[in-house]
């Protein structure tokens, strides 16, 4: 059984650790060793997980069973806009529904704090496999771009979104429209 927790700023090696394992694996045929290594350090390096926990990031651990196999961050840009920063399995529990638990998750937490109509958007890398699951959970490309993050390198993603809407707060067989 799979299970969800808010980080705390005590888990930032641990963010580390597994961004060790996930990070290279997910990218190694994408980008060179050199990007791989500027960008560990940029994302995970932990006191550059803490800072972005300062910023607002909100960062998710996901466990099966007591063994830590995931992550996501999540940061909201506007009122009714949250952004995906990050969501990584690691491989060995890829394939098990761990991503779809851990994305569902981030949804329920951003409902949690946010129970408004909202929009969430990640950035991913054109060449990434992960675009086929993105799209099967409900995520369609809205734009691209390239940006720059020093040292000359840039990220080439698509940007992906997922409009939610409100959450009806009665269930279904009380519906509004039964009222009218």
């Amino acid at each position: 059984m799979f299970r969800i927790r808010i980080a705390t700023k005590k888990d930032a090696d641990l963010i580390y650790f597994l961004a060790l394992q996930v990070f290279p694996a997910t990218y190694k045929e994408i980008l060179s060793p050199e990007q791989l290594e500027y960008m560990m350090e940029q994302m995970y390096a932990p006191a550059n997980t803490l800072r972005m926990m300062d910023e607002g990031q909100v960062y998710l651990i996901m466990s099966k069973d007591g063994e830590n196999c995931g992550y996501a961050s999540v940061e909201q840009h506007d009122a009714d806009l949250f952004h995906l920063q990050k969501i990584y399995v690691l491989p060995a529990f890829q394939g098990y529904g761990a991503g779809k638990f851990l994305f569902e998750a981030v949804l329920k937490y951003i409902r949690k704090i946010h129970p408004s109509p909202f929009t969430m958007e990640l950035n991913v890398n054109r060449y990434n496999k992960a675009i086929h699951f993105y799209k099967r959970m409900g995520m369609t490309i809205d734009r691209e771009g390239d940006f720059s993050i020093g040292n000359g390198y840039y990220m080439n993603d698509y940007i992906m979104k997922l409009k939610q809407p409100h959450q009806n707060p009665l269930p279904a067989q009380f519906s509004r429209s039964r009222f009218r």
